[in-house]
């Protein structure tokens, strides 16, 4: 029993059932305030100053901010969270989904206090549950705004490219957000890929060897060399009183037979 397993046993009661439901339900009421005008989003963004003022909420309501400001782009956005969350909880049990949604969110915290006075935005850790998704389900097809047909694999790669490239190129909130929003994948996931990767060297070791070892001949001549492989079309024959020694069609008659 491993760790996570251990502690779901302990405080699997302080779990909270249908995580995804709540998150994308709070995502909806800040959308629609800020959108009717009765609360703009920026009294909700986590800016670890504003915290430290008294202005508690924002540790728990970033989780809510719609990325997202078109209200089509932001439905398509709930309905993949729904669909992503769903899988996980479903696949994991409640209590291990809370742990990897947790995981990013106190890490996002931690760096609102060591920033300040930077706002920090929730869209690396809602990608992190997409990037579970797409690490179980690689061949799930995903329609995007459910016309185009794309294996998640794929679209999982790419985001990962640009999840690389902005870690290289953004500024140092960036990389911070996007460092602490993957530790869960790492902690969930890394065990797994290396494991898949050492797996991976191992078999393209094997192909090579295969491959060097098609290569060898099947015939040599024992007196001049010759073999099958550099001379497709000549024939070779074995001598049973040499010990089975292969000789080619120039020395089979011509060579001195030692029988023991």
């Amino acid at each position: 029993m491993n760790l996570l397993d251990k502690l779901e046993k302990r405080f699997h009661r302080f779990s909270i059932p249908n995580l995804t439901y709540i998150l994308i339900a709070g995502q909806v009421l800040l959308f629609s305030l800020d959108k009717l005008k009765i609360i703009p989003l920026e009294y909700f963004v986590l800016i670890g100053s504003k915290v430290m003022e008294g202005e508690v909420w924002r540790l728990a309501t970033f989780l809510f901010i719609p990325i997202p400001q078109n209200i089509i782009f932001a439905v398509f956005v709930w309905y993949l969270y729904f669909l992503y969350g769903s899988a996980l909880e479903s696949s994991w049990g409640t209590f291990k989904y809370n742990v990897y949604i947790f995981i990013s969110y106190f890490l996002t915290l931690g760096i609102s206090f060591i920033m300040p006075g930077v706002p920090l935005t929730n869209a690396y850790l809602y990608l992190t549950v997409f990037f579970a998704f797409a690490y179980l389900y690689p061949d799930f097809t995903l329609y995007i705004f459910f016309i185009l047909p794309v294996k998640i694999k794929w679209l999982a790669i790419v985001l990962g490219a640009l999840y690389l490239l902005t870690l290289i190129t953004g500024d140092w909130t960036t990389r911070f957000l996007i460092l602490v929003s993957l530790a869960n994948f790492i902690l969930f996931f890394g065990k797994d890929i290396l494991l898949r990767i050492k797996q991976g060297k191992r078999k393209m070791e094997f192909d090579i060897k295969n491959i060097k070892d098609e290569k060898k001949p099947f015939h040599v001549c024992y007196t001049c060399g010759a073999n099958d492989i550099d001379n497709p079309d000549m024939h070779f024959r074995y001598c049973d009183d040499c010990n089975d020694k292969c000789y080619c069609e120039n020395h089979i008659n011509t060579h001195v037979c030692t029988k023991e």
